[in-house]
């Protein structure tokens, strides 16, 4: 059974028994009778992609417009509590030439009643992240497949559940980790599995984006529901989106596996230090205490000796960073390096390199350009979203599901990536000691397998 609450509570709050984390991992919790692994399990095909989005603040009123323009995909039901946020969405589907989607909302508990249609094969979750696991769960339980923004659940015993609920009720679980659909990101990783960079040694992956303006406005996040996770505990609260490509590229879960965390955090000067400047007092965020280090840097050892290093701060004044730099025994590539390259990284490679002079990417990403970006670079470039990723992601996910394939991110990469939130806690709640870092496969990492490195696949035709 997974660990009780009361355990998994400790790893935000600091507990003092936080510091008796082990060293090395534990054995999993054992699976109830029946209970199956959800490994390269495939959708059951679906003629035409219905989903149900929930929560519509900035991202999911968005996002709710975007699965509507993928081939085979429709939008049936939106949510949020607050119903004109439903409506407005309704609004816009349908002067965009869609069908008026189910309004739904008005509570907490709406949500629920959009899982109980049998007109939604896909539940779309964009709410603030502490209702994630809640949502997430409810939705695997009422027979649907479920793509949840980052993070998924920030609590061991949470992300356990959702692995263990994904496998009894046969339904997937997925991460909405747009990044993991990047076009340099998968070039970067096909570079890998060919062998450019030889030996992979370490990677580097960060989500640094100064979101202190955001943070402080009274009408971005509603109820200033992200500030105030700056005020819980101190940990990395969103490391995946940089997290999740040196993962992909590592092949996590895939052949290799994240053992031991170790985090470190500067003092928490950002916020507070901005509040001070700009933020007048009689701002209701002058009664807050901001606990939460501005960075905070995760390092993470893997089974087969490798190293990422995986760093947050959205507290500091910065350009925007998610670091994306693979290193091995043969060469590296660094994103973000403020180079000027059309594919905007630059690259260092033997027997091609030499001179300790860094080379321009963009020749690299177009010869490894993965067949995603290839195939609906276009269409990406023309629907709007994180630079194209958004598209990407949506239009793999409808693909997925309507031609019956294994999703490429899945519920045990969902867990092990949202999972340095809770260990980070507990690391820093034990002066930065080591703590272990769970195999949510139970053992099925050493089997290699496909992942974002998928061959390529036709979207069905739309009939």
């Amino acid at each position: 059974m997974p660990t009780p609450p009361s355990v998994a509570h400790r790893s935000l709050t600091g507990d003092a028994a936080a510091a008796e984390a082990p060293a090395a991992p534990g054995p999993a919790p054992g699976r109830e009778p029946g209970q199956k692994p959800m490994i390269n399990v495939a959708f059951d095909p679906y003629p035409t992609v219905r989903v149900g989005v929930v929560g519509l603040g900035n991202r999911g009123a968005a996002m709710a417009q975007g699965w509507s323009v993928v081939p085979g995909c429709i939008v049936t039901a939106v949510c949020d509590v607050r119903v004109d946020r439903a409506e407005r969405t309704a609004d816009q589907l349908v002067a965009d030439g869609k069908p008026r989607p189910a309004e739904l909302g008005g509570s907490k508990a709406s949500f629920k009643e959009l899982l109980k249609r049998d007109d939604v094969d896909l539940v779309y979750i964009a709410t603030p992240w502490e209702f994630h696991y809640e949502q997430g769960k409810a939705a695997l339980l009422a027979g649907k497949h479920v793509i949840v923004e980052l993070p998924v659940a920030t609590e061991l015993v949470e992300l356990w559940d959702l692995v263990d609920t994904s496998e009894r009720t046969r339904r997937h679980l997925m991460p909405a980790e747009n990044c993991g659909y990047g076009r340099n990101e998968l070039a970067m990783l096909k570079m890998a599995h060919k062998g450019l960079f030889g030996e992979i040694t370490n990677g580097h992956g960060g989500y640094l984006h100064d979101l202190r303006a955001l943070l402080f406005s009274d009408t971005y996040y509603a109820d200033s529901w992200r500030r105030l996770w700056h005020t819980r505990s101190t940990a990395s609260l969103y490391p995946m989106h940089g997290l999740a490509p040196i993962a992909a590229a590592m092949d996590i879960n895939r052949g290799d596996r994240m053992t031991t965390l170790r985090a470190t955090a500067t003092a928490p000067k950002g916020l507070a230090e901005y509040r001070a400047r700009f933020v007048d007092r009689s701002h209701p965020s002058w009664k807050e205490t901001y606990v939460n280090g501005d960075l905070v840097t995760c390092l993470i050892d893997t089974a087969q000796g490798r190293v990422i290093r995986a760093e947050h701060d959205v507290s500091s004044p910065r350009p925007y960073s998610r670091v994306n730099t693979l290193a091995g025994s043969r060469g590296i590539f660094e994103d973000y390096a403020g180079v000027a390259s059309a594919a905007g990284g630059r690259v260092y490679i033997e027997p091609d390199h030499g001179g300790h002079t860094w080379r321009d990417f963009a020749a690299y990403r177009e010869e490894f350009d993965h067949w995603l970006w290839e195939r609906i670079g276009d269409d990406a470039a023309h629907n709007g979203g994180r630079g194209g990723r958004d598209y990407v992601l949506r239009w793999r996910t409808v693909q997925q599901m309507r031609a019956g394939l294994v999703p490429d991110m899945d519920v045990y990469d969902s867990a092990v990536w949202c999972s340095p939130i809770p260990l980070s806690a507990a690391s820093l709640a034990a002066g930065g000691r080591p703590v272990a870092v769970p195999d949510f496969t139970r053992g099925a990492w050493v089997d290699p397998r496909t992942g974002l490195d998928s061959p390529p696949s036709e979207m069905p035709p739309v009939v």
